[in-house]
């Protein structure tokens, strides 16, 4: 760890122009001419400089060195892209969560985007490598990188929610995502069930893999096989939930051998779902019980009541804020983490046992 150079006793947390110098292979001297007065210094120089420069994420504006050594009350919140309307308000929610508890803690929210494309990606980084904010929360998705900057050399804390990234060093908070759908599923077993769809997200999504494991998981303590559970969706993502849920009513229209039970991975499938196959003359629960993942509030308002998995979108935002705070001011990062909030699952009326 460097040595703190600053005379108020705050730890340096960015880039230092000696940094730039080193990577670079020049003089402390030579940076600061490049930077200062281009013109003073040959081409091939200013530009391993520049490059240097670019990929520490080094700035030479004072007010933003002040900054950046720990002076902002600013929190970053990056999002996986932009917010979704649909009745699956998890990051709304989650959002709402984490601006009561940094209010609280005397620190402001900042929603550093509203897309993940590559300009989206420069602006989260700048404000991040510019001493704009103190830490930063990212949410259920990777760290942004460009042109070889990344946000895990910002010098500050970074939270991980609603993906584990604990294994890549950054602590996380997330939701019992595997051991939730495990139980649900093992209800429907108990229940009678089968024969099983599953409605699922992106392929290779962590939220997925993580969901599917569960169904497996109990169909497996069930003695079943995984040919008990068939599989709909998995190209498109979760912001297009009620498009998936459509296609995968479409998807059991086809299949001869019906499954008597769906698990969906969002509620926004298994409401179109739901709408879908109820217009087939099929009766949920009578001819098909439904499950589904988030706990969003209009599942009791749906006929029938939807039962679902909940997520603790409100104490994970706190778990999430406390671990950041806490980490603010340190010299040193302490091990990764991986906090673990149960979802619980409310069963309603579209679970119950299959026709005999």
């Amino acid at each position: 760890m460097r040595k703190n150079q600053d005379m108020l006793g705050e730890e340096q947390s960015g880039p230092l122009m000696a940094d730039v110098a080193r990577l670079a292979g020049v003089a402390i001297s030579t940076v600061s001419r490049a930077l200062a007065n281009p013109g003073r210094v040959n081409a091939k120089t200013r530009a391993k400089i520049d490059a240097a420069a670019k990929q520490l994420g080094y700035t030479p504006n004072a007010m933003a060195r002040g900054l950046r050594i720990g002076k902002s009350n600013i929190i970053m919140i990056i999002l996986p892209g932009s917010l979704h309307y649909g009745a699956s308000q998890i990051i709304p929610q989650v959002l709402q969560s984490i601006n009561r508890s940094l209010i609280q803690g005397g620190h402001n929210l900042m929603i550093a985007n509203l897309d993940r494309d590559e300009v989206s990606e420069r602006h989260i980084l700048d404000l991040a490598f510019g001493g704009t904010v103190r830490g930063a929360i990212i949410l259920s998705s990777k760290l942004p990188e460009v042109d070889g900057r990344s946000l895990a050399n910002a010098g500050f804390p970074i939270v991980s929610m609603l993906l584990d990234m604990s294994d890549a060093g950054f602590p996380s908070v997330v939701t019992n995502d595997r051991e939730a759908v495990r139980d649900a599923t093992a209800e429907l077993i108990r229940l009678g069930h089968r024969r099983f769809l599953y409605i699922a997200g992106p392929e290779g999504n962590y939220h997925d893999v993580e969901r599917y494991g569960g169904v497996v998981e109990a169909l497996d303590q069930a003695g079943l096989t995984a040919e008990a559970v068939r599989r709909s969706g998995g190209n498109l993502d979760y912001q297009h939930g009620f498009e998936i849920g459509v296609q995968a009513a479409s998807d059991f229209a086809r299949l001869t051998d019906k499954p008597t039970a769906v698990i969906a991975t969002s509620d926004d499938m298994a409401i179109s779902f739901v709408s879908c196959v109820q217009r087939t003359g099929l009766s949920i629960p009578e001819d098909l019980s439904v499950v589904s993942f988030d706990g969003s509030p209009v599942c009791e308002f749906c006929s029938p009541s939807l039962s679902t998995i909940e997520q603790p979108v409100d104490e994970m935002g706190q778990a999430a804020v406390a671990i950041l705070l806490g980490a603010t001011g340190q010299m040193e990062n302490g091990p990764a983490t991986r906090t673990v909030i149960r979802s619980k699952l409310i069963l309603r009326e579209s679970m119950a046992g299959p026709k005999s």
